[in-house]
């Protein structure tokens, strides 16, 4: 019993460790190091190249719900995440290096999974073949257009951006705080606290620098989950204020009153040594993120030791193609998974890599794929991507908004939240039961 998995990100590892681990034996492909993408830095599987958060690990969050689930379906990525992470108040966040160091390691040592280096350039349309398209949103040129022949329609682009990373030596430590939002976590993020004058005159150097230049994608769109920073803050002068630089929950503990606005840094590896600018994604020219965030208080000597990124993300229209196994409706034998796919984040991306992986085991062995169900977040993100009617479908994170509504109505949007969460999870301890 034999599977091929294309591509060894975040989903694409998922589905290979889910498949490995159900007795299928798996060649998993990886075209790094030999052909790097433009935001990729290392050949490290599941490299994390725009945060190292994984966001929430609450349960009335619909992320720590996800979590929860991916955990109790003896997920890879939740393992790896939780052996390496680092403080982050409420949040999971990761040490990056010691994240893709593990899961590289563990992929290796399978005895079920044959680790490739080679890039694909053609999905065989073979039926008896079985395959997971894991690709990406940087899938390469070949592989793209033999996804497109394959699936015989136009991709849709957006793009997306990372934010950079300063190290926390260089940082005026006499004019910034550490404090987590209304004193959750343990003072875990660094704050950068502006005056009204300080914001007005960043705010207004941020909306004139110099972007760099991107013709290579001109028909893209702008995903709203990675917006830039310098585009967000064109939409009006408060806008970033009441985003990325809310400051409300943060007071001053030197004034005991909140800033006007406040930048935070968030720890990015396990050290403590580099942080990154919460919310900054952008695609400023490298001179000018110098030049201008090195306007905010604290860091006006900042060393950034990698500058923002903006590259294209790509994906296809999986509700015309895909079923809610991820599955290709013309051809049963080919699934697809990651943020190619349409879902948005590192776990969403490694959930579609898990249900894929665990259903293609079962179509292997002769079984029917287990449906989660919109009841569950991994099974939600599966039928939202496959069953959307909207005309243009855009990348979705996952939300409670998209997760089947109780059958009786809890005013209280916690308390509600909990409960959805707590149905959730009871179905998918019954979808562990099938193997």
């Amino acid at each position: 019993m034999k599977a091929t998995v294309i591509g060894a990100g975040l989903a694409g590892c998922e589905a290979a460790w889910q498949l490995a681990e159900h007795g299928i034996e798996v060649r998993l492909y990886e075209m790094r190091p030999g052909k790097m993408t433009p935001a990729h830095e290392t050949d490290k599987l599941a490299e994390l190249v725009c945060s190292n958060s994984l966001k929430s690990d609450s349960m009335d969050n619909a992320a720590g719900l996800l979590k929860e689930e991916m955990r109790r379906m003896n997920s890879l990525i939740l393992e790896a995440a939780d052996r390496n992470r680092v403080p982050a108040g409420s949040a999971l966040a990761v040490d990056r290096e010691g994240f893709s160091t593990y899961l590289t390691r563990k992929i290796e040592q399978h005895p079920n999974i044959r680790l490739i280096r080679q890039e694909v350039t053609d999905i065989p349309d073979d039926k008896d073949e079985p395959i997971i398209v894991a690709t990406g949103p940087l899938s390469s040129s070949s592989i793209s257009e033999s996804i497109a022949r394959l699936i015989r329609q136009d991709y849709l682009y957006f793009y997306d951006a990372a934010a950079p990373i300063v190290t926390y030596e260089s940082l005026n430590l006499e004019k910034v705080y550490r404090a987590s939002r209304y004193g959750r976590g343990e003072d875990d993020y660094i704050n950068c606290p502006l005056s009204r004058d300080e914001y007005l005159v960043f705010y207004h150097e941020l909306i004139h620098a110099e972007r760099a230049q991107i013709n290579e994608f001109e028909d893209s769109r702008v995903f709203e989950g990675c917006m830039p920073i310098e585009i967000m803050a064109r939409r009006g002068e408060d806008t970033i204020r009441f985003g990325p630089l809310k400051p409300v929950g943060l007071p001053d503990p030197r004034t005991g009153k909140e800033p006007y606005a406040v930048v935070q840094l968030r720890q990015d590896d396990a050290r403590g040594t580099l942080y990154n600018l919460v919310g900054f994604q952008t695609n400023l020219k490298f001179g000018e993120q110098k030049r201008v965030f090195s306007l905010i208080p604290g860091l006006e000597q900042a060393d950034f030791v990698r500058y923002g990124v903006m590259h294209r993300n790509t994906y296809i229209h999986s509700p015309k193609l895909l079923d809610q196994f991820y599955r290709l409706k013309n051809n049963p034998n080919i699934f697809f998974a990651g943020q190619i796919t349409g879902v948005e984040g590192y776990l969403e991306s490694a959930s579609s890599g898990l249900l894929a992986g665990f259903n293609l085991a079962r179509v292997i062995k002769g079984k029917e794929p287990v449906d989660f169900t919109d009841q569950t977040a991994i099974g939600a993100l599966a039928h939202y991507i496959s069953g959307t009617v909207t005309k243009d479908f855009q990348p979705m994170n996952i939300n409670f908004g998209i997760i089947a509504p109780l059958d009786r109505k809890i005013r209280k949007k916690k308390e509600r939240n909990r409960e959805l969460a707590a149905r959730a999870l009871a179905v998918v301890e019954s979808v562990r039961k099938y193997k």
